[in-house]
């Protein structure tokens, strides 16, 4: 009966999860009201880039402090074409305001959104791999790699904050009021953008779920625990991790753009220290190397942090950190490490402990990056 339970409590974790957290996001426009859906859709862009993080960090053990570059720079990228849009021939309010008197050589290729679409996903990863083959040749890792990353993001903040005439300054590009041709803040445009942001994060997921799953996630696992054995073994970790930092920047390119559509803007406040900062606690909370936590994670977080600021505006950064600290205290493994844990307890006592041991991937998603690089996923 052991291997049996064993393997009921993996399919359960491995499908019963998602599904449970798909269920209530599938129902969420015939019960929430516009403001609350979009405010649910931004959550959801937020989940995309926590899947990334979760991807390089939970799986391949690099912490980066630099996905908000990426989720900002894919942000902009589609943001210059929905300022076009709504502009038509005219010149960008902002650009006028700065004294521009024609529209900037680089900003012409947006007005096609075949090329800002290519530009949300090329453009992060292009940087990614460009900074990642530099960095993980010389065999940068651990702190001094997070350090390099949340540098990158300060500059690049810096940089569009003070290049007003082209990219709006501390304001951003704002009032996008169309979306290839409607209204954007129309009910029903919102609502497809919904579920067009539900069906990005669904398909990502899958994604990441296969990759993990696959010969290049158990290297990922491997390159975490011991990256000279897998150098031993005949692999090269630089082309390993440059890869997933490129996957990871390209997933959070596409949360960025989502974002856009979502809220109608993008500043650099979207791509600053502070919010690639908090990604990382979205992981933390929901649980490394478990992808579903990962997503579970954004969205409890940012609803919080919603709910605490609406209630109590002038102390809610306090009862933010204050809730993020407990739940890191009590739940080290993130809320999918404690789920787990109890699930694997509760089936212990139901079978009077004859259940046996937790299969390859409940021992592993638990147990978070620390688990040996041996186990399967």
């Amino acid at each position: 009966m052991a291997p049996r339970d064993s393997a009921l409590r993996t399919f359960v974790w491995t499908w019963g999860a998602p599904l449970a957290v798909a269920l209530p996001l599938l129902v969420a426009p015939l019960v929430l009201s516009d403001f609350r859906l979009n405010l649910l859709g931004k959550f959801l862009t937020y989940a995309i880039v926590a899947l990334g993080l979760d991807l390089i960090w939970g799986y391949g053990g690099m912490l980066s402090l630099g996905q908000g570059l990426f989720f900002g720079l894919g942000g902009y990228a589609m943001a210059m074409y929905l300022k076009l849009e709504t502009s038509g021939s005219r010149l960008p309010d902002f650009m006028s305001w700065s004294g521009l008197e024609a529209l900037p050589l680089f900003w012409e290729p947006f007005r096609s959104p075949v090329v800002a679409l290519c530009a949300v996903v090329l453009l992060p990863m292009a940087i990614a791999s460009a900074v990642g083959y530099l960095v993980f040749r010389s065999r940068v890792q651990g702190v001094y790699f997070s350090l390099i990353t949340q540098g990158l993001t300060l500059i690049a903040s810096i940089l569009f904050i003070g290049q007003q005439a082209v990219t709006g300054g501390t304001n951003g590009i704002t009032n996008l009021k169309t979306i290839f041709g409607f209204a954007r803040g129309a009910t029903g445009t919102q609502t497809v953008l919904y579920f067009v942001t539900l069906f990005c994060l669904g398909a990502l997921y899958l994604l990441c779920r296969k990759l993990t799953q696959s010969r290049f996630g158990r290297l990922l696992v491997a390159m975490r625990d011991d990256e000279n054995r897998v150098r031993f073994l005949g692999y090269n970790p630089v082309t390993l991790k440059t890869l997933v930092f490129a996957l990871s920047a390209g997933m959070a390119g596409i949360a960025g753009a989502l974002f856009v559509c979502q809220v109608g803007l993008i500043s650099p406040s979207s791509m600053g220290v502070i919010p690639s900062v908090e990604m990382v606690t979205w992981v933390a909370v929901g649980g490394r190397g478990t992808l579903i936590g990962a997503v579970v994670g954004a969205i409890l977080v940012s609803l919080g942090k919603s709910a605490l600021s609406e209630s109590y505006p002038e102390v809610w950064q306090l009862g933010f950190g204050a809730l993020f600290a407990a739940s890191v205290m009590l739940l080290p493994k993130g809320v999918s490490g404690f789920l787990q844990r109890h699930a694997a307890r509760l089936s212990r006592r139901d079978t009077g402990g004859a259940a046996g041991p937790a299969s390859g991937d409940e021992v592993d998603s638990a147990a978070g990056p620390e688990a040996p690089a041996t186990t399967g996923r």
